[in-house]
């Protein structure tokens, strides 16, 4: 019968299995097949933040090499920085920057796939997160002018860029029950406290 020698080879199979060891049946999983997930916190997004060296390998790494990296040089208020961009296809999802051979000094994220530790992500409305402007907003600047930049309430290394309408003159926030309806557009890691 062939019944007998599948039933003898049957422990031996199960036993073969025990030895893998170094194997995850959760590695599997379709979220898992192209990198770990990545989120934002104080120290960082995934494993980049302020020693992370500015080279596409380090970062790259650091974002569970889930992008592929873009590298270039620009001018930032009058001083040269180097910048990474984080690329999904043709899409770019995170911005990093530093001095040239240095470290990581900021993170901008527009990946709606990347949350902070706290849940927060792009499109969270403003009233999800704050009860006001005062002591946490300001206009936000550079080519974010005509936003807000509020600073998070769990980390001052950590920043939200809110998009909205507002007929108002874009060097003011507009009052508090406006932003009420403003979500976030960008999430920015700073290696200084802000």
């Amino acid at each position: 019968m062939n019944i007998r020698p599948l039933l003898l080879g049957l422990p031996l199979l199960l036993t073969g299995c025990s030895t893998m060891s170094n194997f995850s049946w959760s590695s599997l999983s379709p979220f898992n097949l192209f990198g770990g997930s990545v989120e934002v916190s104080a120290k960082g997004v995934g494993d980049v933040g302020a020693g992370t060296p500015m080279t596409a390998e380090a970062i790259g790494k650091g974002l569970n090499n889930n992008y592929r990296m873009r590298g270039g040089m620009a001018t930032n208020q009058g001083q040269i920085v180097s910048y990474f961009q984080a690329l999904d296809g043709d899409d770019v999802k995170l911005v990093i920057t530093g001095e040239p051979k240095g470290h990581v000094q900021r993170v901008d994220v527009i990946d709606a796939r990347i949350a902070t530790e706290w849940g927060s992500k792009l499109g969270t409305p403003f009233s999800e997160l704050f009860s006001k402007a005062y002591g946490a907003c300001k206009p936000a600047d550079g080519e974010d002018v005509g936003k807000v930049e509020c600073v998070a309430q769990q980390s001052r290394n950590v920043s939200y860029i809110f998009t909205g309408k507002w007929a108002g003159p874009q060097e003011l926030i507009p009052p508090d029950d406006t932003l009420q309806s403003w979500t976030v557009s960008k999430i920015i890691w700073h290696a200084k406290a802000q």
